[in-house]
Parts: structure tokens; sequence; C-alpha cells
């Protein structure tokens, strides 16, 4: 049964990297890291200073980052950066 307490996206094993889920600070708190429909622009950036400064003090945030880069994972915030942080590093690296 997957864990409902984390981001959906979290229980993909599609990954090689190890990512130890209990450990996330996203537990319970999934809808903050997604877009919601319909948000305005104030409350999009909103959620997402809530959400990366849950991810400042993550003890698994790098290693979230590096499951969403080699995915790559295409929505949320995963490892403090938003999709477009993440399109841009990739576009750098490439």
């Amino acid at each position: 049964m997957p864990d409902t307490n984390v981001s959906p996206e979290m229980n993909d094993s599609s990954t090689s990297l190890p990512l130890d889920k209990t450990k996330a600070m996203c537990r319970g708190h999934h809808r903050l890291f997604y877009d919601v429909d319909g948000e305005t622009k104030a409350e999009r950036e909103r959620r997402e200073l809530t959400a990366k400064a849950l991810c400042s003090i993550c003890e698994i945030k790098d290693a979230c980052l590096e499951v969403a880069l080699e995915r790559p994972e295409p929505y949320g915030i995963w490892g403090g950066l938003t999709e477009e942080d993440r399109r841009r590093i990739r576009r750098r690296g490439s």
C-alpha cells in the first residue's frame, strides 16, 4: 500500500537513488508542494515559500532534489526548488 503521508510521486520507484520518505518534512503537507487550480499569484508565492521553508529544514532535501533532477520530475517543489528552478538547472547542465 502506498504511503499516503508523503507526496504521491515520492512512492514511485523509478529512480535508482535511495530516499528515506519517513524523514521527509513534506509528510502530511503534500498539497503545499504542488500547484492548486485557481490559486492567485500571491497565493502561489505564499504556498511556495512555505513549502521551501519546510524543505530548508528537511534532512533529505539533497536526496529529494537529486531524485527530482534524475527523473526529471516535472511538477511540484522538490528539494526546495520549483519545477521552473529545476528546468533552469537542467538547461545549464546540457
